[in-house]
């Protein structure tokens, strides 16, 4: 019928019992198919981590610099992953690194959340920030 018809004769559910198959055009088909896909690759979101650098003795006029940084990236949509470094006897105060953070988080509330709770590595302290999604309420 396939052959009369000049279509092909597609399996489109192989593992199904019994197996299902249709007669169409095979080459529009994968075109269909193909566009789908791009569609959906389209609608997808990219998730864009940037990051910000601190070090435990920042100066005021300094933190809310890099703060507007920090906000700016948010408001655009990206994650931030934002980074204090120890040097030195800084390494023996870690609350100090907990506190900026906590500070931090809560000055940037409105429009970010914690992602991921602070933690230290080696020598830096590292939090992640996301955006504060504006959907359902």
């Amino acid at each position: 019928m396939a052959y009369e018809a000049d279509l092909d004769l597609v399996e489109v559910a192989p593992k199904a019992k019994p197996p299902v198959c249709k007669i169409m055009d095979y080459g529009k088909y994968r075109y269909e198919q193909d566009q789908k896909a791009r569609e959906a690759r389209r609608n997808q979101q990219q998730t864009v981590v940037k990051e910000q650098k601190f070090r435990p003795k920042i100066d005021d006029h300094d933190y809310e610099t890099k703060k507007g940084n920090v906000v700016r990236f948010l408001e655009k949509g990206s994650k931030v992953k934002v980074t204090i470094m120890f040097r030195g006897r800084e390494q023996s105060r870690p609350e100090l690194g907990f506190r900026l953070l906590d500070r931090l988080a809560q000055d940037v509330a409105e429009v970010g959340v914690v992602d991921m709770k602070p933690k230290q590595d080696g020598r830096n302290m590292t939090m992640v920030l996301g955006p504060v999604r504006k959907g359902k309420k």
